[in-house]
């Protein structure tokens, strides 16, 4: 087994999207090669109503897939399909945005004013850049949750992993979505495919991660390229990017740590982007832009 060496640690910065939604950005907007198939990741976790209840109006996607994960509050959807529905603590939303869709999330905090969850999304291949749009809302009961002998937990969103497989099926990139708790102290291994882009974003407690040497710690505050034979120990809202490899591995600090651990296979093919949109070529966005302002970018329609 070769354990990944740790390629790059990155602090998500703060940011705003939205009609004013105050969040912070792991990832996305630039060069997103290092994480191919994924383009852009989220935090907008918030304890203050005033920075999130704007919300994010209607407005278009293709593409690409957005996948939400609700871990406190709730999110309002609704789209040009016609489809309507909130997502709550520990839901998913799998949204394939193919051709062309037009929606909006409108966040609501539960009752001490908590908003907290993350946005993933991964490109399309250009052989299903317009495929039909399609959502997969999933309940936090449906997604299984896998406890090993020593006490680290594993919720499986998307992929298979220790014997269970997400509930999410269908999507272009073979991904894996894992929500991960390790206990205080426990040094743990995790497979991870040795072909697909990897990495960790942290949310809660603290670790370490190890590369195949690992004699030496990295400061919490360091952050950008580090040498290969050293490790990191990091804590909240911290990303770390991977190296190739078949495994991670990751010492738990005194609080433990959660973090999500997510992988998928490259689709190496050019990225033509601009904000919610994004295809292989500049004639592909211009063309995209044109049918939104002709009205004809919504190429599937709500029979409701």
């Amino acid at each position: 087994m070769s354990i990944r060496p740790v390629k790059r640690i990155v602090q998500s910065k703060p940011t705003m999207e939205g009609a004013g939604v105050k969040l912070r950005r792991a990832f996305g907007f630039g060069n997103t090669n290092e994480f191919d198939p994924f383009l852009l990741l989220d935090d907008f976790r918030n304890e203050s109503p005033d920075d999130y209840l704007a919300g994010f109006p209607w407005h278009p996607h293709r593409g690409i897939e957005t996948i939400t994960y609700v871990l406190a509050g709730s999110v309002d959807h609704g789209d040009s399909l016609g489809n309507r529905g909130s997502l709550g603590a520990g839901d998913v939303q799998w949204m394939t945005a193919g051709s062309g869709i037009l929606h909006q999330e409108m966040p609501k905090g539960d009752p001490h004013g908590r908003m907290h969850g993350f946005q993933l999304w991964a490109n399309l291949p250009s052989s299903l850049k317009m495929t039909a749009p399609r959502y997969q809302d999933v309940s936090a009961g449906d997604i299984p949750e896998v406890v090993d002998d020593d006490g680290t937990r594993v919720r499986i969103v998307c992929g298979n992993f220790w014997g269970k497989s997400g509930p999410v099926d269908g999507v272009a990139a073979d991904p894996r979505y894992l929500d991960v708790s390790v206990p205080p102290g426990l040094r743990k291994r995790l497979p991870v495919e040795t072909s697909n882009h990897a990495f960790a974003y942290i949310f809660d407690g603290s670790g370490r991660f190890r590369d195949a040497s690992g004699p030496q710690e990295v400061k919490t505050e360091q952050v950008g390229e580090i040498g290969a034979s050293e490790p990191a120990d990091i804590g909240n809202r911290s990303l770390v990017l991977f190296d190739r490899g078949d495994e991670v591995v990751v010492q738990a600090g005194d609080q433990g740590v959660r973090f999500l651990l997510v992988s998928g296979k490259p689709i190496e093919e050019p990225v033509a982007w601009y904000g919610p949109i994004v295809m292989n070529t500049r004639q592909e966005l211009q063309q995209a832009y044109e049918e939104l302002q002709q009205g004809t970018f919504i190429k599937e329609r709500s029979k409701r």
